[in-house]
């Protein structure tokens, strides 16, 4: 898999994130950084422990990444459970961390097949 090949499949927009970061060889690189960021680990354990501050903290730095790196989907999908947190008060719609974690995983398992043949 190339690295168009995966922000195509991951519907990204590759083209603005080598916009922002000039070179497929940096978009590569911080692409595959991403599998180490500990923003959604972060969120995850927020959330099953019931702290709202710091699942919105971890939900906002995700976001932020994602945003930087294009991944359009998990980015909105963060971005809704962003707004939803930012009371710091458990989010009426429980499927809100469900749709991240989807995208998350999602995301990830197209990064790994990246790595794999890079």
């Amino acid at each position: 898999m190339t690295l168009k090949e995966c922000y195509a499949a991951l519907g990204a927009d590759f083209e603005g994130t080598l916009g922002r970061l000039c070179s497929e060889k940096l978009v590569q690189k911080f692409a595959l950084k991403f599998l180490a960021d500990e923003s959604y680990p972060t969120l995850e354990k927020a959330m099953e422990e019931e702290n709202y501050t710091d699942a919105f903290r971890a939900s906002h730095t995700l976001k932020g990444v994602c945003a930087n790196l294009g991944y359009t989907r998990l980015y909105e999908a963060s971005d809704v459970l962003t707004e939803a947190l930012r009371d710091g008060k458990k989010p009426a719609d429980d499927t809100l961390l469900e749709q991240v974690k989807d995208e998350y995983r999602r995301t990830v398992e197209l990064l790994q097949e990246l790595q794999n043949t890079v």
